[in-house]
């Protein structure tokens, strides 16, 4: 079964091919109009191995570079075609959309389906059935921001057209041009993560591996409601592939700084943590201590935006303090309980969202560690120093790096995806989550430090794509 996304097809079509020696064909197609994009004939000096004489020329060569990355790193015997434009995107001074691309048409129940009842992407269609299921359809649809740098749209910001990575403060376009075609290969679900909606009421090959780890379902076993709710469980939503899992071991960084609560067993496990830009970083084996309230408002709040009570005083000596965040600053209210004795501090945000960001100020005399986590998890922790006595919580916690978690992965090592709250329509679960390092290709942003890799040891992006059947 067939289904075709809805998206603009502009009419133009000249085509330019990577290099026949690549494992797949990826053919660009020039969706611009005379003088526009691809076909603008202004001259400038080559750039960073790209010889091109013209801006038009050396847009297509870097859209040549990237398809030649994926055609080496792909198998298929089908060409997979992009229909690509340059135009004018959503931008301002301060930020723009560089680009977007995704699958025209997706298909399901076609010969040679690695999973039936799966939405799959036109491109990884292809591959299975041998053949172009829909020659008269281009497989990716990609636009790029033709504005980018000018006055008004990331002013001074300007793509980046050499080939070498070596792209300064300018924007590399090679890199951004890898992110957005893996996303037109699959790199995406089908299934509307604000509504929890599947495509025609079946799953996305995608929803086979996003796993909920707080209901242990897969979103292909969700209804709509769970779905939606499982799309802003930050810390929560995984990547449950054996690829991506597996090379996720080599590819991460080793250690991750987490608030890790060690007892009561009721409330054992790891917490997201914002870490602070004052004080001491958190470190291996990190702070170890009983976690006590400040509690100094009438509503049962601790703000700790005063010098502490003797009762806060004497109940956070020695302990980690759990604070309110509100009213004053992080700084004042670190200091405040580091004068108290307090050995680290835990800020609990006053507003649900996630992941938790982290903690702005400056203040050299501050010698504790300190970490902000989110509204949810907060009041999870005050429900398990509820029976609490003014000297002791029988929670006791870690504040540290902990060096058996994967930056970007979960404690079982699975890869975390993208679940911010509130949900980003666009960005949110169709990539990898913020957390991951080194910073990877297909998170939601594209870092000033990528490479121009999609595989490991450096990036995870093909990995998750084996997942998927490539």
């Amino acid at each position: 079964m067939k289904r075709i996304l809805p998206v603009f097809i502009a009419a133009l079509a000249l085509l330019f091919s990577s290099p026949g020696w690549a494992a797949a064909i990826i053919t660009i197609v020039n969706g611009d109009s005379p003088g526009v994009g691809f076909n603008d004939a202004t001259a400038v000096a080559p750039v960073g191995g790209n010889t091109g004489t013209t801006l038009g020329a050396q847009r297509l060569n870097a859209f040549q570079a990237a398809a030649s990355k994926w055609g080496a790193t792909l198998t298929s015997t089908v060409p997979i075609r992009i229909l690509a434009t340059w135009q004018a995107l959503p931008c301002d001074a301060g930020g723009a959309v560089l680009g977007s691309a995704g699958a025209l048409e997706v298909f399901r129940d076609f010969p040679g389906a690695p999973v039936a009842n799966a939405w799959f992407s036109k491109a990884e269609t292809n591959k299975y059935v041998g053949a172009d299921v829909d020659p008269d359809t281009a497989d990716i649809r990609a636009r790029f921001n033709i504005n980018l740098g000018k006055p008004g749209c990331l002013t001074g910001s300007p793509f980046y057209l050499g080939l070498d990575n070596m792209h300064g403060a300018q924007i590399d376009l090679v890199t951004v041009l890898e992110h957005e075609f893996g996303h037109g290969l699959g790199f995406q679900t089908y299934t509307d993560a604000e509504t929890g909606e599947q495509l025609e009421g079946e799953p996305s090959i995608w929803d086979y591996f996003l796993l909920d780890t707080t209901s242990g379902k897969l979103w292909k076993d969700m209804s709509d409601a769970e779905r939606a709710a499982s799309a802003v469980k930050s810390g929560k939503l995984v990547w449950n592939g054996a690829n991506v899992k597996t090379a996720a071991q080599t590819v991460l960084q080793q250690g991750t700084p987490v608030l890790t609560v060690l007892a009561p067993a009721s409330a054992a496990g790891v917490i997201q943590v914002g870490t602070a830009a004052f004080g001491p970083p958190l470190a291996s084996p990190g702070v170890t201590g009983e976690v006590m309230p400040v509690v100094d408002m009438a509503d049962g709040r601790g703000l700790a935006c005063d010098p502490l009570s003797f009762n806060n005083a004497s109940a956070v000596n020695g302990h980690i303090a759990l604070i309110d965040r509100g009213t004053c600053t992080f700084v004042v209210k670190v200091k405040n309980a580091q004068n108290a004795g307090a050995i680290g501090v835990i800020i609990a945000d006053n507003l649900p969202g996630a992941p938790p960001p982290g903690l702005g100020g400056t203040d050299a005399s501050i010698t504790i560690p300190a970490v902000r986590i989110t509204f949810d998890d907060g009041n999870r922790l005050k429900a398990a120093l509820a029976m609490r006595s003014r000297q002791h919580s029988g929670v006791f916690a870690n504040l540290g790096v902990n060096l058996a978690i994967r930056a970007g992965a979960d404690a079982a090592g699975r890869v975390l995806m993208y679940a911010p709250n509130p949900i980003q329509p666009g960005s949110s679960v169709s990539h990898y989550d913020t957390s991951a390092f080194p910073n990877q290709l297909m998170e939601p942003s594209i870092n000033a430090d990528l490479s121009h890799d999609v595989a490991p040891p450096r990036d995870l992006t093909f990995p998750l794509l084996r997942d998927i059947g490539w």
